[in-house]
C-alpha cells in the first residue's frame, strides 16, 4: 500500500513539473528538493515498514535514520560553508 502511494506520488511530481514546464511557470529550486525529499521519505518508510520487525522498532530506527541523516547532512553543510 504504501509503496503504491510513493509510486503514484512520484507520478503526481513528475507531472507537476512537466505541467509548471509546459505554462513556463518558474519552480524554485527549494521547492524541488522539498517535493524529492518528501517522496523519498515515502519510499523510506515503505522500505522499513515492509521489516519483519515488530512495528515499534521499525518506526524507532526509521526515525533514529533520519536524525543521523540530518545531522551528516548539517555537519558536512557547516564544514564547506567554512572551506569558502
Amino acid at each position: 500500500m504504501l509503496t503504491a502511494v510513493a509510486v503514484i506520488a512520484s507520478l503526481f511530481f513528475i507531472g507537476w513539473l512537466i505541467y509548471r514546464a509546459i505554462r513556463q511557470k518558474p519552480v524554485g529550486a527549494h521547492t524541488v528538493s522539498r517535493a524529492v525529499a518528501y517522496v523519498t521519505a515515502i519510499y523510506t518508510y515503505a522500505f522499513f515498514l515492509g521489516m519483519d520487525f515488530p512495528q515499534l522498532i521499525k518506526i524507532v530506527v526509521s526515525i533514529l535514520l533520519g536524525a543521523l541523516l540530518i545531522v551528516l547532512g548539517a555537519l558536512l553543510q557547516r564544514r564547506q560553508a567554512g572551506k569558502s
